[in-house]
């Protein structure tokens, strides 16, 4: 999709309602269905925290930005991931902490993005977070720069590969806390795509084609 194309959806993005929690439970793993369904999570006293779905343009096409985080003692060691992290004591929203970790994780000004929407809050059972995703859009094409410590790579993701449904797979994987498990899965620029990050991928999905289609 061109970006003269998406800048045409930003109104009825700001407009319409998004799909919600079941559009997570497309690219949801089986466990992680059986955990959310028992889960009462206002009884596990979660952190919160907060990412970017960021568009922007790159030559004529949209595109979105997505990160690797690099390989540590972690649940979510060496996986892709949105940019973000976790909601501080002097956050004024959880909108501000994803500007803010967008900012120090990749270096695109807070100024530069206009934030459109809040979408579905997720919770992630194994770190105990409390997951709010936000869609911006920045208009020109950021100079991407990686906070070193929290991020391996910048991966920049066309909206037209994540629309496409082709690149929606299923993988086993073995995990820090799961081995040799069944997932869901999308196939981004090579990279898997899984767990807490392809089901809030799946919700921007879901809405985005619901947005071209009205």
């Amino acid at each position: 999709m061109t970006f003269e194309a998406f800048k045409k959806l930003i109104p009825k993005i700001q407009k319409m309602s998004v799909p919600g929690e079941s559009s997570h439970f497309i690219m949801a793993p089986e466990m992680r269905k059986r955990a959310l369904h028992k889960i009462k999570i206002e009884e596990k006293n979660p952190r919160n925290a907060a990412v970017m779905m960021l568009f922007y343009p790159k030559g004529d096409m949209t595109h979105l930005v997505l990160i690797l985080r690099p390989t540590y003692e972690g649940v979510h060691s060496g996986q892709v991931a949105l940019p973000g992290g976790k909601v501080e004591a002097f956050d004024v929203s959880y909108k501000t902490a994803a500007l803010r970790e967008t900012w120090e994780e990749i270096g695109v000004p807070i100024e530069d993005i206009s934030v459109l929407k809040a979408l579905t809050s997720i919770y992630i059972p194994p770190s105990n977070f409390l997951v709010h995703p936000f869609l911006g859009v920045a208009y020109e094409k950021p100079v991407f720069v990686k906070q070193e410590e929290e991020v391996a790579e910048v991966l920049e993701i066309s909206l037209v590969q994540l629309l496409d449904d082709r690149n929606v797979t299923s993988k086993k994987l073995s995990t820090s806390y799961a081995q040799n498990i069944e997932v869901p899965s999308f196939e981004l620029n090579s990279y898997t795509v899984w767990g807490a990050t392809a089901m809030m991928l799946s919700e921007l999905k879901v809405y985005i084609k619901s947005v071209i289609a009205v």
